[in-house]
C-alpha cells in the first residue's frame, strides 16, 4: 500500500474577465507547472468573474465559450462571481453549467423559489487527490437586492462560510475557501473562521506577491484578467500529521506563451459567435455621431431609450457608455455591443432638482468629461457627458464655475431644487460612481435583466425615434453648445 503524498499544491486565477487573449498563456504556464510537480498532487481552482459579457465570446456564446475554455484547462473546482450572477438569468446560468466538467461551488446563493441552490451549485464538496481530502467551499460577494430581482437570496457570506466550514474541519485534512468577496473581507474571514487552511480571493483584483498569514490562514489574491496565476503548496510531516502552509506566491503569466489546445478553442469560438451576433435587428437611414465631450445624437438616442423604458419624466446617462458612431444601414447585435459592451442596467432613482442640476452642471466640466472609471460594470474608457432627455438645459459657458450658470427645464417647466423627480438612470451611478450626486438615496428600482444594449434595439426599432434624437437639449447662452 503506498503512503499518501505528503505535499500539495494548489493553483488558483480570478477574475479573469473573459479576457480570451490569456486564456492559452494561463493554460501553457499551468500545465508547465503541473508538470514540475511530477508525482504531486496539484489542485486548479478558479475565484469567479470567468465571465464578462463585454467580450464577444461570452456574448456570442452566453457564456458556452469560458465554459469550453475551463474545461480544456482542467478546472476542478470554481466558485461565481458578480459577472455570473447578475449578467445571466437563472436560466442562462443553468444552461451555460451544465456543460462544465467540475464542481461549481457557492454556498450563500439559494434560489428563492426553492430556498436551496440550484441543481449545478454545490454548497461545499470534498475533493479527494491521491488519498488526500480537500474540503472546499465558496462565497460570492452578496449584491442583495440586485439578485432578489433575478429570482435569487443572496445569504450573508460569513455566516454561510462558517456553517460549511466547520463541518468540512471536521472531515478533510485541508479547508480552502474560494472567495469571490474582496480583500477587506477575506482579512476579517480568516481572522474569524477556524479551521480554513487558505482562503482563495477576488472580486477586489487585488495582486498578493505572497499570501497573507492570519491566524495561520493563507489570504490569497492573482490580480485580474489572467495576468497572474496564483501558487500555494501545502506540506505535512507525515501521513496522520495536519497540513501546514509551506509557501506561495503569484507568477505573472508571460503573454507570449502558448499551447496547441485552448488557443484554437478561443479562435474557433471567436468566429462562431462573430456569426450569432451578425443578426440585423435594425436599419438606419443616417449615421448617429457621439460626442462624449458635448451634445450628439447617439447619446441622445440612449437618453431616449432609458426614458420609455423606466417610465420617467426624464433621464440622465453618460456618454461614456458608447463607443463611437452608429452607422447608416444594417445594425447587427454584434454592432450594438461593440458600441455598448458596459453590462450596466437601468434604474429608476428619486433625485431632488438640486441633485440634478448639480449632476447637469459637472456635465459641463472636463474633469468629469474624461474621468476614467473602473469596476461598476463599466466597460468603457471615460465617464463622458451627460445625455439628457425629458430635461432642457440652458447654460452660460462664461461662468461654468457657479450653479446659476444652469437653467434648466423639465417638461418645459423650470426644474425646482426642493423636487423630488422620478429619473430613468444607470445603476452605476447607485455606487457613487462618476456623477456621485445621481446616487439616490438607496431606494433605486433596478431594471433587470436588460442592458443598455437592449434599450437601444429597441429605441431604434421605434418610429420616429432618430428624428426625435436630433432635437437639441443643452443650449448655450448666445449660442449652441457645439459652438463653445
Amino acid at each position: 500500500m503506498e503512503p499518501a503524498p505528503l505535499s500539495l499544491t494548489v493553483l488558483h486565477t480570478n477574475d479573469i474577465h473573459s479576457h480570451f487573449e490569456m486564456m492559452s498563456p494561463l493554460a501553457a504556464e499551468i500545465g508547465r507547472l503541473r508538470k514540475a510537480a511530477g508525482d504531486e498532487p496539484v489542485l486548479l481552482v478558479d475565484i469567479g468573474d470567468h465571465m464578462d459579457r463585454a467580450a464577444v465570446e461570452t456574448e456570442g456564446s452566453m457564456g458556452q465559450a469560458n465554459i469550453d475554455i475551463m474545461n480544456l484547462t482542467g478546472y476542478e473546482a470554481i466558485t461565481i462571481g458578480n459577472n455570473e450572477g447578475l449578467t445571466f438569468t437563472q436560466e442562462q446560468l443553468a444552461a451555460v453549467f451544465s456543460g462544465i466538467q467540475c464542481p461549481v461551488i457557492c454556498c450563500n446563493m439559494l434560489e428563492s423559489a426553492t430556498g436551496e441552490p440550484p441543481a449545478w451549485m454545490k454548497k461545499r464538496m470534498i475533493l479527494e487527490k491521491d488519498g488526500i481530502k480537500i474540503g472546499i467551499t465558496g462565497a460570492t460577494a452578496a449584491f442583495t437586492p440586485f439578485y432578489a430581482l433575478l429570482g435569487w437570496d443572496a445569504l450573508e457570506p460569513e455566516q454561510a462560510l462558517r456553517e460549511q466550514c466547520e463541518w468540512l474541519a471536521q472531515e478533510a485534512d485541508l479547508v480552502i475557501v474560494l472567495s469571490h468577496l474582496g480583500l477587506p473581507a477575506d482579512k476579517q474571514l480568516a481572522e474569524r473562521l477556524e479551521g480554513v487552511h487558505a482562503i482563495l480571493g477576488g472580486h477586489t483584483h487585488h495582486v498578493l506577491e505572497e499570501p497573507l498569514l492570519i491566524a495561520g490562514t493563507a489570504v490569497c489574491g492573482a490580480g485580474k484578467f489572467g495576468r497572474y496565476l496564483g501558487r500555494l503548496r501545502f506540506e505535512r510531516s507525515g501521513p496522520s500529521e495536519g497540513f501546514r502552509y509551506a509557501g506561495g506566491e503569484c507568477l505573472a503569466v508571460n503573454p507570449e506563451l502558448n499551447e496547441d489546445t485552448v488557443a484554437p478553442a478561443a479562435a474557433l469560438h471567436l468566429a462562431h459567435s462573430r456569426e450569432a451576433l451578425a443578426e440585423t435587428v435594425a436599419i438606419t437611414d443616417r449615421a448617429l455621431p457621439l460626442d462624449v465631450h458635448g451634445e450628439s445624437v447617439f447619446g441622445n438616442l440612449l437618453a431616449q431609450a432609458v426614458r420609455r423604458f423606466s417610465g420617467t419624466d426624464l433621464s440622465l446617462v453618460n456618454t461614456g457608455q458608447l463607443l463611437g458612431t452608429l452607422p447608416a444601414g444594417k445594425i447587427s447585435a454584434g454592432m450594438l455591443h461593440g458600441l455598448c459592451p458596459s453590462p450596466i442596467n437601468p434604474c429608476i432613482v428619486k433625485l431632488s432638482g438640486k441633485a440634478i442640476r448639480a449632476a447637469l452642471r459637472q456635465s459641463l466640466s472636463t474633469e468629469f468629461q474624461d474621468k476614467a472609471i473602473y469596476g461598476y460594470g463599466f466597460r468603457g474608457n471615460t465617464l463622458g457627458s451627460l445625455a439628457i432627455d425629458g430635461v432642457n438645459v440652458l447654460y452660460d459657458a462664461a461662468h461654468l464655475n457657479y450653479d446659476s450658470c444652469i437653467e434648466a427645464y423639465v417638461l418645459g417647466e423650470p426644474l425646482n431644487d426642493d423636487k423630488v423627480y422620478n429619473v430613468g438612470t444607470l445603476d452605476m451611478f447607485t455606487f457613487h460612481a462618476g456623477y456621485e450626486s445621481l446616487a439616490g438615496d438607496g431606494d433605486a428600482v433596478f431594471l433587470l435583466p436588460h442592458f443598455l444594449r437592449d434599450l437601444l434595439r429597441m429605441e431604434l426599432q421605434r418610429p420616429g425615434s432618430l428624428d426625435e434624437a436630433e432635437g437639441k437639449r443643452w443650449e448655450m447662452k448666445g449660442g449652441s453648445r457645439d459652438e463653445r
